[in-house]
């Protein structure tokens, strides 16, 4: 059964409901007791042991943070039934037993319930003593009750809002800069009720045995900005160091929360690069020079640098050409002469740590003299240039854009024709070798037919002749 918030507790020890996420990941739901409420204990994986409920004997500093933790949920508890106890409103749990009290009727009889000025009430609810129950309500059961004594005259009001307790929302974090980082998050559930969400960080050092621990005094909020809703920005922060974020949903059923641990050289990415500007180098048909700036949120700081990679192609075309570079210009060296060229500019830390950057707004301009299109302009680039013998087509062209050089080309043939000479040597060595070792006991057994033929013939001879 649901508490009433507004009107009398049947249960003279209000339980909160809340939620959290163990370590394995699973979403653990239990109860505190805010009345008589005591630290709990914790499962190995990170959740509360909802059967025994009894204090586990962990190492004294993970005691410390267990506490804390018990206690912050207790506060978020209350503060979620108190934070909308509202004067007649009721919220209730989708799925749950409902109960309206006629507090103001002097007997338990000749009670009427209407819901929103008529005396049609939802289906499968039950008038018991003057109160009425919704067993497992819906959330089509809402509505503006109200209780009346047998002469009509009007009791008490109620207006009741069925909703669902939070889900654990989805939350992903980044930095724009290695001082500041933000976060955003979506809720799991849509729960048809108020809500409001408690955002917090916690700073992590590196330890005692090389494990991760908290400092405790380095605690704060995650400050929400009121315009932009579902995000908080944590500032001064140090690029080496790793945070905890707790952001956590609370509504009047109860609150459920995401830690989600966030490391800055991790989340680094910076904003794309500013004041992109392409234009045509003079007598020089197939160049483009290109400049951008900083991003205005990155701190000019000789320590933290950003590298850049440019991408760019005729705007006939579909394939791009890349090339990545330190410095706040470059120029293109390889421009299709009277086509007009889309050019775009990222960013990333230069020890390259974190993610690229979105790519910044277009810019547009030809080779050779011409018109320089800058991100804002939509106007068409002409070309001034004398018409040539044969101008190319500005169709789209499906085949890609063959950018190889030829003297690459010669290298290559070069390569593949000194490959193939060592191969065709290796394969006549050893047939050589072969060969000879083939021929060698063809010699022994021609000798050794030479030998008996010889011994024959001396045999066949007088022994005077031998002699």
């Amino acid at each position: 059964m649901l508490l009433p918030f507004g009107g009398p507790s049947p249960d003279p020890a209000p339980r909160e409901e809340f939620g959290l996420i163990g370590a394995s990941g699973r979403d653990c739901r239990g109860r505190i007791n805010t009345e008589n409420s005591r630290p709990v204990c914790l499962a190995q994986d990170g959740c509360l042991d909802q059967e025994t409920q009894l204090m586990c004997p962990p190492t004294p500093g993970l005691r410390k943070v267990m506490v804390l933790l018990a206690a912050a949920l207790v506060s978020a508890s209350v503060a979620a039934g108190e934070g909308w106890r509202e004067e007649g409103v009721q919220y209730g749990q989708v799925g749950a037993d409902v109960v309206l009290s006629c507090t103001g009727a002097p007997g338990r009889s000749g009670v009427e319930w209407r819901r929103d000025g008529a005396a049609a009430l939802p289906e499968g609810c039950i008038l018991r003593d003057g109160d009425l129950l919704l067993p497992e309500a819906e959330l089509a059961a809402g509505g503006d009750y109200s209780c009346h004594d047998g002469t009509g005259q009007l009791l008490r009001s109620v207006s009741l809002r069925l909703g669902y307790l939070p889900g654990i929302p989805s939350v992903t974090c980044r930095a724009s800069d290695y001082e500041n980082f933000s976060c955003s998050w979506t809720p799991s559930v849509e729960t048809f009720l108020p809500t409001r969400y408690i955002t917090t960080y916690r700073k992590k050092l590196l330890m005692d045995s090389e494990k991760w621990r908290t400092q405790p005094s380095q605690v704060g909020p995650c400050v929400q900005d009121p315009g932009h809703p579902h995000t908080c920005s944590v500032h001064k922060c140090e690029f080496w160091s790793s945070y905890r974020l707790n952001v956590t949903e609370v509504n009047p059923l109860g609150s459920s929360f995401r830690l989600l641990d966030v490391t800055m050289q991790a989340i680094i990415k910076p904003d794309p690069p500013e004041g992109l500007v392409v234009e045509p180098v003079p007598s020089a048909p197939r160049r483009l020079r290109v400049r951008w700036q900083y991003p205005a949120s990155w701190p000019k700081q000789p320590h933290f640098q950003l590298k850049f990679r440019l991408q760019y192609r005729p705007v006939a075309h579909g394939s791009w050409s890349m090339v990545e570079t330190v410095n706040l210009s470059e120029v293109i060296t390889d421009a299709f002469s009277g086509l007009e060229h889309v050019v775009q500019v990222g960013a990333k830390d230069f020890l390259d740590a974190g993610n690229w950057s979105e790519w910044s707004a277009e810019a547009r301009a030809t080779p050779g003299p011409g018109l320089t299109v800058t991100p804002g302009d939509e106007a068409t680039t002409n070309a001034g240039l004398e018409s040539p013998a044969e101008m190319p087509s500005l169709a789209p062209n499906p085949e890609p854009i063959d950018r190889s050089d030829p003297m690459e080309k010669v290298a290559i043939l070069i390569s593949l024709g000194i490959f193939s000479f060592f191969i065709l040597a290796v394969v006549l060595g050893i047939t050589i070798a072969v060969w000879l070792r083939l021929r060698k006991p063809s010699k022994d057994e021609t000798k050794k037919h030479d030998f008996l033929a010889a011994a024959v013939h001396m045999r066949a001879l007088p022994k005077a002749q031998i002699l």
